[in-house]
């Protein structure tokens, strides 16, 4: 199985993880949602699989290109 790494497409801090290690998901799904500038801009990945990971919390900042999760598809 291949593990995709999904990183933050913006800089800006999680407001709500909406997934958690173990949770299988669709591609296109979210799996955080990221607050910048009083936007809110959802993580998703690209293609369906398991959490394996997830590398930030609520509250944390990050930055464009950060990898925040690990899926295994």
């Amino acid at each position: 199985m291949a593990k995709i790494k999904i990183a933050s497409e913006i800089t800006g801090a999680v407001w709500k993880i909406t997934t958690q290690v173990g949770q299988s998901i669709a591609a296109g799904e979210p799996l955080m949602i990221l607050e910048s500038m009083k936007m809110e801009i959802p993580v998703v990945s690209e293609d369906g699989g398991t959490v394996r990971e997830i590398l930030v919390k609520e509250g944390d900042a990050v930055q464009e290109g950060q990898i925040v999760a690990i899926v295994e598809g």
